[in-house]
């Protein structure tokens, strides 16, 4: 696909000029950049797998109900408060 866009002229010409000293065309500059840009997460660091994802979050959970306090839970809390006050 063919696209145009405006960049400023100084930018142009050093991105054509370390292109060349590289051995790239403009065009193989432009996509490694977008495919880069499109693996990277919102700072600009690689993006987690969407599987080592949700591993990591539900690693997080297991350890945090390791971890809380013996009890009843804040649910638990909740609905005895409800019923004590009259609810459903």
């Amino acid at each position: 696909m063919k696209a145009t866009i405006d960049v400023p002229d100084d930018l142009y010409r050093q991105v054509k000029a370390e292109a060349a000293l590289r051995g790239l065309t403009i065009r193989e500059v432009t996509t490694r950049l977008y495919r880069r840009w499109l693996s990277e997460g919102d700072r600009g660091e690689p993006r987690e797998a969407p599987t080592a994802w949700l591993r990591s979050w539900l690693d997080a959970a297991d350890e945090a109900i390791r971890s809380a306090p013996a009890g009843r839970s804040a649910r638990e809390e909740l609905a005895a408060d409800r019923n004590r006050l009259g609810g459903e």
